[in-house]
């Protein structure tokens, strides 16, 4: 399961009524859910975000929460 996954579990989501609110298919939140080689756009990010009422940055800092900047 990917961080997305992981974070929409934790809210309880129910990924048909994101789906029908954002126009994302849910074979695709699938996808961004439980394939690790999936990429997540901000646009998708974002809209997710709004249909489960939380703030996008919240969710960005938790599925992302492992990006870190290289040593120089």
């Amino acid at each position: 399961m990917t961080a997305l996954g992981l974070y929409l579990a934790k809210k309880t989501v129910n990924k048909a009524e994101v789906s029908r609110r954002t126009g994302i298919s849910t074979s695709r939140l699938s996808e961004l859910s439980l394939k690790e080689s999936a990429h997540l756009r901000a646009k998708e990010l974002y809209l997710i975000a709004l249909a489960i009422d939380v703030d996008p940055c919240d969710v960005l800092k938790e599925i992302y929460s492992d990006v870190k900047l290289e040593n120089d």
